[in-house]
């Protein structure tokens, strides 16, 4: 079945960087579209960044320049590398996987989230 593991998330000062990680199974990695998302506590989930499997990406206006989706199709890896930190960004992120279409991106729906991993910005 499909598995979306998440990693690299943790604590860092306002400015820092993160850099995560997720591990895909259990699908062609090569057919789907991938997504980032996050979730602050209070507050809905929202899109952060989408790759295609070809490497077109969308971001939200939030994280733009700040944040850089990639994608790595040989390891069925995406990562998620994160710049000049803020507290906003506190949340915990996951990985999402939905099969791609050159019409529908960037993807309005997913059909499968990680688990998660928590990151937290300090000022």
């Amino acid at each position: 079945q499909v598995q979306l593991v998440e990693s690299g998330g943790g604590s860092e000062q306002a400015g820092e960087s993160l850099r995560l990680s997720c591990a895909a199974s259990g699908f062609t990695y090569s057919n789907y579209a991938m997504g980032w998302f996050r979730q602050a506590p209070g507050k809905e989930r929202e899109a952060v960044a989408h790759i295609t499997p070809n490497g077109g990406t969308s971001y939200a206006e939030s994280v733009k320049g700040r944040f850089t989706i990639s994608r790595d199709n040989a390891k069925s890896s995406l990562y998620l590398q994160m710049d000049s930190l803020r507290p906003a960004d506190t949340a915990k992120y996951y990985c999402a996987a939905v099969r791609y279409y050159w019409f529908a991106f960037p993807p309005r729906a997913y059909d499968h989230f990680g688990q998660g991993t928590q990151v937290t910005v300090s000022s």
